[in-house]
């Protein structure tokens, strides 16, 4: 067991067929948890036995990802956009009784975080985004680095199942070449937690996390248009790696200022997987902004 043993899994019926797996204890004000891709809540093992003595932590996995469901994607690719995965979470907090929490999104999930502040604002005390530019920004602004660094943003949109085929001739290989290749050189990922993020990338989740990449790419972008007359009510703060792809390419507390009204933010000495690299600093981080 990578979480601590008092914590509680059980899944949640959120919508008609979907239910989310989710971990959760602790004690004090509820901290939601958001995982990224290619992983599931299990990336939180480091930091939530800490978090857990100040705060009622919720570690769930998205819809897609883990032990929650994956329903198969459709044409418009609105089963995964970020507004149905926030409607998830939101409906997941209240059924285990938080009508308000803070919340902190990694990679994916703080997409969803993201989309979560502009949609349901009264719900967010303050929320925590790491390691992201807005995805209507990164879009907008695709030049070669881009398209280099991030590859996988065009890679896993491609149509008829091409993304699905090619991952799935070895899911291990491509899982573990995404956490060494985004992560800071001589980061170590705990065994355990790789075979568990091996586990649930099955055939079906492969499916339904190559559709979130293209809801991304299409009703995402759509919503986010609409909205970018609306900023970030709720308090925010940004973490990112000094060494990862984000720092390289972005001004990111500049960009994210478009985004945001009240926001706050620094760079940690990591990769892209903060929760992972950097445990004790991210808590520290997490502890300060949410106290």
């Amino acid at each position: 067991m990578l979480f601590p043993k008092e914590f509680k899994n059980e899944k949640i019926l959120v919508e008609d067929d979907i239910f989310i797996n989710v971990t959760h204890g602790g004690k004090g004000k509820p901290l939601l948890l958001i995982h990224g891709y290619p992983q599931t809540h299990i990336m939180w093992y480091k930091v939530v036995e800490k978090l857990s003595k100040n705060y009622y932590v919720v570690c769930p996995d998205l819809r897609g990802y883990g032990d929650s469901s994956k329903p198969k994607g459709d044409e418009k690719h609105l089963t995964y956009s970020k507004k149905s995965m926030a409607k998830d979470i939101i409906t997941l907090m209240k059924k285990l009784g938080f009508d308000e929490f803070f919340v902190a999104g990694h990679d994916r999930g703080a997409r969803v975080t993201h989309r979560m502040c502009l949609d349901y604002p009264k719900n967010i005390l303050k929320a925590c985004v790491m390691d992201i530019t807005p995805t209507y920004h990164m879009f907008k602004n695709t030049n070669q680095a881009f398209a280099t660094g991030y590859y996988h943003w065009f890679f896993l949109i491609q149509p008829d199942f091409l993304p699905e085929t090619m991952i799935g001739n070895n899911p291990r290989y491509y899982l573990e070449e995404k956490l060494k290749r985004w992560s800071a050189k001589g980061s170590v990922f705990d065994k355990k937690a790789i075979d568990e993020y091996v586990r649930c990338f099955d055939k079906d989740s492969i499916h339904a996390t190559c559709e979130d990449y293209r809801a991304g790419a299409s009703i995402d972008m759509s919503d986010d248009e609409k909205d970018r007359n609306r900023k970030i009510s709720t308090p925010l703060l940004v973490l990112w790696g000094e060494k990862g792809f984000v720092n390289r390419t972005y001004d990111v507390l500049n960009v994210w200022k478009e985004y945001a009204l009240d926001l706050s933010g620094e760079a940690l000495d990591c990769g892209h997987f903060l929760p992972e690299e950097k445990p004790k600093e991210v808590s520290q981080k997490l502890k300060e902004f949410f106290n």
